[in-house]
């Protein structure tokens, strides 16, 4: 058996390669992904073909050079469908990947920290309930309130919801009876969320929205008002700082206020948004962005995620929340093989506040550029977003197009009406001839049986260079496609 041993050991071995090896792949893989950054200004936001055909159907075992698996990478992955690095990217909500992040990326990889319990890995936890702290403090939640790191706003809604029910103590056979209250303009993650965590047969309201497509607290009120007189209990209320359809901003304060006089759970998504509020810009009406998200710090959970607002890779949300002890209820657990862990209980362990045991340490894709640029550089890209937005907003009028509501963030919609046309079917032959462009990438929306073009402004790569582009790609079609 011994002998058997080594002979295998002599094989697996190549999984450690050595330091020739080692710097060889690093070399090469380095230089494509600079290769890849410089040619970025140049290349296509979107590749109209996204048929994959016989792509990477080679046998997954079948081993290759390095070369080879990034050329496979480049032909096979790469050149199809949408570039999510390019400044062009300006449809969804675009977030880029700066380099700091994907250093972070590597060197968590590399050293494979555990960032789920605190007694396998102390030093990762630390660093990632330290990032949660200073997210709460910006949006202005109190000492003591932590939360979880997740792989985007999906999860952290999911976490919220699911210690809402928690605190509220609300049973299956309780569901039927609790009413939540969110307005059409919510993201689609929260719907799957109350599904996912068992709420499906809640009471679930469509609060009315005013022309800026925020909520109307009026109607919130008297929707309350009848679901307590019919004996349903308020048990949620979801409010967007930031819609993905046209970033408007609900009225915060103003929730809050109807939030803790009938005893609501109250949360924020504010995944898209949320880190405009390091912004000093004023708005339109002269008002500061904290003035706009003035209320957020009276919820009682917040959805964030750095990988939009921070411009880090996919795959970095947040959730934050003052009542710890409901959300450490909600996803606790302990397993016999786990017992040497309970001796080390200096800081709440992420696998303890979220559905996650095997838990990559995040927080380095977010820790090593804060701590490489500062807070300034980021504040600084926010507010670019915003004046470029703005900017749009103004430049697509001259073109003749109509626009929906004054932008709160970095999200405008937009409609060209072409007499004796059909405005649906004209709107989307301008889409379409961007597309096949390629040089940018935008999406279109529908709200309220209307169709709108959507520009979304947050990769740091988008520039004044780019807006411009656009426009005058957007002048070209309306003379190629709708005249």
């Amino acid at each position: 058996m011994k002998q058997q041993i080594l002979d295998l050991e002599k094989i697996a071995i190549q999984l450690a390669p050595n330091p020739n090896q080692r710097a060889e792949w690093t070399g090469k893989v380095t230089q494509f992904a600079f290769e890849f950054i410089d040619q970025l200004p140049e290349s296509k936001a979107f590749h109209v073909d996204i048929n994959v055909g016989d792509k990477l159907n080679n046998p997954i075992q079948s081993t290759e050079s390095i070369t080879e698996i990034l050329d496979h990478l480049s032909s096979d992955v790469l050149s199809l469908g949408l570039n999510p690095a390019s400044g062009g990217h300006l449809g969804y909500i675009p977030g880029g990947g700066i380099y700091g992040g994907a250093l972070g990326d590597f060197l968590a990889a590399v050293t494979n920290q555990y960032a789920g319990i605190f007694y396998g890995g102390p030093g990762a936890v630390k660093m990632e309930n330290e990032l949660i702290r200073w997210m709460c403090h910006l949006m202005g939640y109190p000492a003591g309130s932590l939360g979880n790191l997740t792989s985007g706003g999906s999860i952290a809604n999911l976490i919220a919801l699911v210690t809402a029910r928690e605190a509220r103590q609300i049973t299956c056979i309780q569901i039927p009876k609790q009413c939540i209250y969110l307005t059409s303009q919510v993201h689609h993650c929260v719907h799957k969320a109350i599904r996912i965590s068992g709420m499906s047969e809640a009471l679930i309201r469509l609060i009315p929205m005013d022309e800026s497509y925020k909520m109307s607290c009026q109607a919130l009120e008297e929707q309350i008002k009848l679901d307590m007189k019919a004996g349903f209990t308020p048990f949620l209320v979801v409010a967007s700082a930031g819609t993905t359809d046209t970033g408007a901003v609900d009225p915060l304060n103003e929730i809050a206020d109807l939030a803790d006089q009938y005893n609501i759970w109250y949360h924020v998504d504010a995944a898209y948004g949320g880190f405009f509020i390091m912004s000093e810009l004023k708005s339109h009406d002269n008002k500061s962005m904290k003035d706009l998200f003035k209320g957020i710090e009276r919820s009682d959970s917040i959805a964030i995620d750095p990988h939009k607002g921070l411009f880090l890779s996919y795959g970095l949300g947040a959730v934050l929340i003052k009542d710890v002890a409901s959300q450490y209820k909600a996803h606790y657990y302990k397993a016999a093989y786990m017992q040497d862990t309970l001796t080390s209980q200096e800081e709440l362990s992420p696998a303890d506040l979220s559905p996650e045991l095997t838990k990559h340490f995040r927080g380095l894709r977010l820790w090593v550029p804060l701590k490489l640029h500062g807070i300034e550089p980021f504040k600084a890209c926010l507010d670019e977003k915003l004046l470029l937005c703005r900017y749009f907003y103004q430049k697509v009028q001259e073109l003749g197009f109509l626009v929906g509501p004054y932008p709160d963030l970095s999200v405008c919609i937009y409609r060209y009406i072409q007499p004796n046309e059909d405005p649906s079917k004209t709107n989307q032959k301008i889409v379409e001839y961007v597309l096949k462009d390629g040089r940018l990438f935008v999406s279109s929306t529908t709200i309220d049986g209307v169709f709108w073009i959507r520009i979304a402004i947050l990769s740091f790569r988008t520039h004044l260079r780019e807006i411009d582009m656009y426009l005058q790609i957007l002048k070209d079609a309306l003379f190629k496609v709708v005249a």
